[in-house]
């Protein structure tokens, strides 16, 4: 069924439960999962920052070029980096930890909405960690510190440790709704293509599966997503109310001043980040679990 389950930034990657070599994942103990899923979710980041960044831009009310355009697409990737590991921690052990909890309250029996479940919590907790990471790193991909530091002091001192949570509630709200519309896509697409071939689907095309459901899910949440955005990238001033107070009021704000075409505004690289980054994901993930194992740790 369905495996460990990570995120790749803010986007669920479904890992198969039985590797390329045989190997099923169900044996890999909690601690080597974490690492692994770690090195997979720094890997993506890492490798598709840029897309990352033509995405923030894109979204941001200044507009793309004023943004920086397509000038230092590597612009935050430090505090993205940095940030990926813990986020990844912090969703891995909520997800396993509530998955156990609803299984055992479901009698045993296993459901796509209790992976969905557990991965709504997991995300509760990733944000924690992510929102800061994502306050930072937008902030500099669109020029507006050029140092870590910068950004870090810069923020506190405008806002202080709150000012690190801007969009934590419109993130997590994007969050959900996301695990909900990709699991049970994931799910048809399987059965689907399992039906058609006569066998379960192998390692690789349950990756496929993932990816493409995952891109159909962030297709549809990119209005809550340009919200985070323009929330996340607010520059306050002193003594004059926030533009954006909260998800509702952001949609609205932007789908009448821009159209509700602007709601859509970086669908192409989230969707395009999504689908390539749930197969570097697996690949990086397959490989650093046979990495783990031969140390003999575990």
């Amino acid at each position: 069924r369905f495996g460990a389950s990570s995120r790749l930034g803010s986007r669920v990657v479904l890992a198969p439960t039985r590797s390329t070599t045989g190997r099923p994942m169900a044996e890999a103990p909690f601690t080597l999962a974490l690492i692994a899923g770690g090195c997979a979710g720094t890997s993506v980041d890492v490798a598709l920052h840029p897309l990352d960044t033509l995405r923030t831009r894109l979204q941001s009310q200044e507009g793309f070029f004023k943004s920086g355009g397509f000038r230092g697409v590597y612009r935050g990737i430090l505090s993205a980096t940095l940030g990926s590991a813990p986020g990844a921690a912090a969703f891995f052990s909520t997800y396993e930890t509530m998955k156990q909890v609803i299984k055992a309250n479901a009698g045993g029996k296993e459901h796509w909405t209790h992976h969905a479940g557990a991965s709504s919590c997991g995300e509760v907790a990733a944000c924690l960690v992510r929102v800061p990471t994502a306050v930072v790193t937008q902030n500099m991909q669109v020029g507006r510190y050029s140092t870590l530091t910068e950004a870090i002091s810069s923020t506190y001192r405008a806002n202080g440790l709150g000012g690190f949570y801007a969009g934590y509630g419109t993130t997590v709200a994007r969050e959900i709704p996301f695990a909900f519309i990709q699991f049970p896509i994931y799910e048809a697409f399987k059965k689907t293509w399992s039906a058609w071939q006569g066998k379960e689907t192998n390692p690789v095309q349950g990756a496929a599966c993932g990816s493409v459901a995952g891109a159909i899910a962030g297709g549809i949440t990119t209005p809550l997503d340009v919200a985070k955005t323009r929330i996340m990238l607010e520059k306050t001033v002193e003594g004059e109310a926030k533009r954006y107070v909260g998800t509702v009021q952001t949609l609205r704000i932007i789908a009448t001043e821009e159209g509700a075409a602007a709601l859509f505004k970086g669908l192409v690289p989230r969707v395009t980040w999504i689908t390539i980054g749930g197969f570097i994901f697996f690949g990086a993930y397959e490989q650093a679990t046979s990495l783990l194992w031969r140390t003999k740790v575990w």
